[in-house]
């Protein structure tokens, strides 16, 4: 079974920054990160999972066209079993409000604590065991 962690992101920085960060575990195949760089490449790519299990959803709530927040009632529609984690650059009570009312799991501010985000996908790894 391979267990995926999806990065929905439109700064191709994003990608590198989690590869770097997570290469030991990508290399000793302990799970695969998938990247998407719109909403709707992500929701595609959630549809298309097959035989691999989609353990975490990470997304930036600002991207062009579809938003992340506006994305959160599509993905938590499709996928209700996966919890969704939202990025962004904006701490506000509003924003979290916003993102946690569509059906986000928690919002972690730029910049991304790497130690709690390990911590976190830590978590889910342990529960898809």
């Amino acid at each position: 079974m391979t267990l995926v962690i999806l990065v929905v992101d439109d700064e191709p920085d994003i990608e590198f920054l989690f590869r770097q960060q997570f290469r030991r575990d990508l290399r000793a195949r302990r799970f695969d990160m998938d990247f998407a760089r719109s909403a709707a490449q992500a929701l595609g790519r959630v549809a298309q999972t097959g035989e691999r299990t989609l353990v975490l959803i990470l997304s930036d709530i600002n991207m062009p066209g579809m938003s992340g927040l506006d994305m959160l009632p599509h993905l938590r529609a499709r996928r209700p079993d996966v919890p969704i984690i939202m990025i962004s650059a904006y701490g506000d009570s509003q924003t979290r409000n916003t993102a946690l009312e569509r059906g986000a799991d928690d919002l972690l501010i730029k910049p991304i604590d790497l130690g709690w985000l390990r911590r976190e996908i830590e978590a889910r790894l342990e529960g898809a065991a």
